[in-house]
């Protein structure tokens, strides 16, 4: 029998193929209501004590780590074309929930609504604005993500897979992070003397869940390595 090649993508067949697609559809489903979700309660800040370190920052970040984490694994198991086609179907989800909101927005509130005009607008008036931005970086960010992530997988030639993991998400990270709040800053909603330190704590905070979320990459990539029998870096083909 010819040894398999970890560079040539596995083809599977029947309910293995079922399986796969079922794997691709729930990681793109939490990518989506991760991305979705994000964009709809950025506008609340916390504080977060860990360590002796306070990190001051939108709730909006809570989910938007889930993204590069599920990124990554496709990315993985699933290749290239398919972690760029979640991309762009979040892009898609986000420009419908801006439509959908903005469209509610406009409905007039009736007398006995328990939601108010006012009270809707403060909640989602800022909506398209997160959504610009959000999208704007985030376009960039996870690009640079599956991009960063399949040149350390090509050059370690599919090994060291915490390595690919770590070394395209942080980066990618801190794209997002200053885009988000350059272009927040500009139209004035947040002050820039806000910038330096929610960079820093946004920087630190998503290069600590990186790290964090190794060991769930390395749980989820080896569940669906032995599930298809896959060799260290091969990928499906669906």
């Amino acid at each position: 029998m010819t040894p398999q090649d970890p560079m040539v993508p596995k083809t599977l067949l029947g309910r293995d193929k079922d399986t796969a697609w079922m794997g691709f559809l729930i990681l793109a489903g939490l990518f989506i209501a991760s991305l979705v979700t994000c964009n709809l309660i950025f506008r609340k800040f916390f504080a977060w004590d860990v360590g002796g370190m306070t990190f001051e920052q939108s709730v909006g970040l809570l989910p938007y780590p889930i993204t590069f984490l599920v990124t990554d694994m496709i990315s993985e198991i699933y290749g290239k074309r398919k972690a760029n086609l979640v991309v762009f179907s979040g892009l898609a989800a986000s420009i419908l929930t801006l439509g959908i909101v903005t469209l509610a927005g406009w409905a007039d509130a009736t007398s006995w609504s328990p939601v108010s005009n006012a009270e809707f607008d403060h909640a989602f008036g800022q909506t398209a604005l997160a959504v610009g931005a959000s999208m704007a970086a985030y376009l960039l960010a996870q690009f640079i993500d599956v991009r960063i992530f399949h040149f350390w997988k090509s050059l370690t030639h599919g090994k060291h897979l915490w390595l690919r993991n770590n070394l395209s998400t942080i980066p990618s990270q801190i794209v997002d992070t200053s885009t988000v709040l350059v272009l927040l800053c500009a139209v004035g909603e947040i002050g820039w003397e806000r910038f330096g330190a929610l960079l820093l704590n946004g920087v630190a905070f998503k290069s600590l869940v990186a790290a964090l979320d190794t060991p769930l990459v390395y749980l989820g990539v080896g569940w669906m390595r032995r599930r298809f029998g896959l060799l260290e870096g091969q990928e499906v083909a669906l």
